[in-house]
């Protein structure tokens, strides 16, 4: 991110929503249960990418696994307004396919992690700037238009890639294996925590920080958890994990359509 970026604060993102016809604000508020439900989409999309790579043909897959992704991005634009069910099932498919897809440069075209990570990096530096120079924020409370919605979608899949190959990365390339990356990823998602509340660490900053982090240390635990022990694991099984994760998504994505339940966001 180039230097304006981090020299915004809190007060710039919340600016009123431009006058008009407009859409109302289309993502969620900012909230404990938005970042559990954000790294259990993150376990299940790993653990669902496996479970059917091992099944199909990985060219059937990624074909099956387009088709959904496109069709939760069609629900979640042609929504007018932040809808619970619409809007995670959009964040669920981003995590089955993007795993797919980065899976299948590795597996099937040989790219290596170390590459994609470097590449990914810079897809998401050039979204940022973009988006940036367009809008003028990148806070995700200021999602007002189709224009600003198409932004935060491009960075939400860019920054899914991104968090797989860099998991992929450390758990494989660097023999760290899936539970001590999971661990690296828990401190690394901390760190904004800690400087967002005690160093006033810009929000901007420490949101999309943390929203990265959440793809590999959900994935290194998912599949810690899910693989066989000859690759290091618990053995639970893919299968199983998925759909113990998509039970407890679909529990908390029902409280967070509870009117009650909503509280506001404190960062991005």
């Amino acid at each position: 991110m180039t230097a304006p970026l981090l020299t915004l604060n809190d007060d710039a993102l919340r600016t009123p929503p431009p006058s008009g016809p407009r859409l109302v604000s289309k993502v969620p508020e900012v909230t404990a249960v938005f970042w559990i439900t954000k790294v259990l989409t993150t376990g299940m999309g790993e653990t669902t990418s496996d479970f059917f790579a091992h099944r199909f043909s990985p060219y059937l897959a990624v074909a099956l696994g387009g088709v959904a992704f496109v069709g939760a991005l069609a629900l979640q634009f042609r929504a007018r307004r932040y809808v619970a069910w619409t809007y995670w099932l959009a964040v669920v498919m981003v995590s089955v396919f993007g795993t797919m897809v980065a899976d299948f440069l590795h597996v099937v075209v040989g790219i290596p992690y170390l590459v994609s990570t470097a590449f990914f990096l810079v897809v998401l530096a050039g979204v940022f700037r973009a988006w940036h120079a367009s809008e003028k924020t990148l806070s995700i409370h200021s999602i007002y238009s189709p224009r600003r919605e198409l932004f935060y979608w491009a960075a939400v899949v860019t920054t899914f890639a991104l968090g797989t190959a860099t998991g992929d990365l450390t758990a494989r390339t660097m023999n760290l294996g899936y539970l001590t990356s999971g661990i690296v990823f828990a401190v690394l998602i901390a760190i904004p925590a800690v400087a967002y509340r005690w160093f006033r660490l810009n929000g901007i900053l420490s949101f999309w920080w943390a929203y990265i982090v959440t793809r590999p240390l959900g994935a290194s635990f998912a599949d810690w958890v899910g693989v066989s022990h000859a690759r290091g694991g618990l053995a639970v099984g893919t299968g199983l994990v998925s759909v113990a994760l998509a039970a407890v998504i679909v529990a908390l994505v029902t409280f967070i359509g509870v009117p009650w339940a909503r509280s506001p966001g404190r960062r991005g």
